[in-house]
């Protein structure tokens, strides 16, 4: 069962909202700019791929952990509960936002322009937006996807689609007794390996799928797991591990405080992954081993913690 303790570290972080801030800030700007320096901004969805996946397995984690006879104090696990929460979260803004360009697209596209438009406001209605722009065979980086006003609704639709999927997964394996670790390592290898299988081939369904998508969700999934069961771990490699890298990098290591520095260390790694995904990358054969990058940097920023001095002032 989760430990108290660990109960506590799930409050609010504000340094999760300011990562997800760098992530839409990079997507807004590739979008604004597309051949300025911000031309990989696009990998901001990545990253928030990973936020998604973190926050919402935690939430289940915790539920699933209650409804299956644990101890933690928390609030049991309900299937009515999390769907309708993610409806009232969601729905109001997207209902206003498909509202305001049905209204501006009257005025501003042509007859069949509005047809397709019409076509998609429903397709992101039903958050199936990703799976409908899949069947046009269009490609995201194409000049001519910059005329569908709700592309970037396609991202919400394998949001969607992994929180429908992902809590009657898990409710299986908890109540087969199943190692959930290892459910979720296999089924992310498995997502990523389809993925890179794809990626040349049929770089549409490799963008576009959410069971090749599914991997950057569910590598936040896993740290979930590792922050919620494994707290004592992160700490025991920081003791083992903080000695050596105080000795190198600090002036005074006898006064080093151990898991801040290997936070720090780990918050300051995760920023120039990310970075270095929005400033460096191209979108060929994208996502496939390109998107490790933002991946991985989110989840080592997030696994820093909200004391890492990053995380903590940035």
């Amino acid at each position: 069962s989760i430990s108290t303790r660990s109960l506590r570290s799930l409050k609010y972080r504000p340094d999760i909202d300011g990562l997800r801030a760098i992530a839409v800030i990079s997507v807004v700007l590739f979008h604004a700019f597309p051949d300025s320096i911000f031309k990989s901004g696009f990998v901001g969805v990545d990253v928030f791929f990973v936020i998604s996946g973190f926050l919402i397995s935690t939430i289940i984690f915790k539920g699933m952990n209650e409804r299956m006879g644990g101890t933690g104090g928390g609030k049991p696990f309900s299937f009515i509960d999390f769907y309708s929460r993610r409806i009232r979260r969601i729905f109001p803004s997207l209902i206003f936002c498909l509202l305001t360009f049905l209204v501006l697209g009257w005025f501003v596209l042509l007859p069949d322009e509005y047809s397709l438009f019409g076509k998609h406001t429903l397709g992101a209605s039903a958050y199936v937006s990703n799976l409908l722009l899949w069947s046009e065979a269009g490609d995201y980086f194409q000049t001519a996807s910059q005329t569908k006003p709700l592309l970037h609704l396609w991202s919400l639709g394998i949001e969607e689609q992994f929180y429908l999927i992902w809590p009657l997964v898990l409710f299986i394996a908890y109540r087969l007794n199943f190692n959930i670790f290892t459910v979720a390592l296999v089924g992310a290898l498995a997502s990523f390996g389809f993925e890179l299988h794809s990626v040349k081939g049929n770089p549409t369904a490799a963008f576009y799928s959410p069971f090749f998508r599914f991997w950057e969700l569910m590598a936040g999934s896993l740290l979930a797991w590792l922050k919620l069961y494994k707290g004592e771990m992160f700490r025991g490699i920081a003791e083992r591990t903080g000695p050596y890298l105080s000795a190198v990098l600090l002036k005074n290591p006898a006064r080093a405080d151990y898991g801040r520095l290997c936070g720090n260390i780990l918050s300051v790694v995760g920023l120039a992954l990310v970075l270095t995904a929005v400033f460096a990358l191209d979108n060929k054969d994208f996502p496939g081993y390109k998107a490790l990058l933002p991946v991985m940097g989110a989840v080592l920023m997030i696994a820093a913690g909200k004391d890492a001095f990053l995380n903590r002032y940035l």
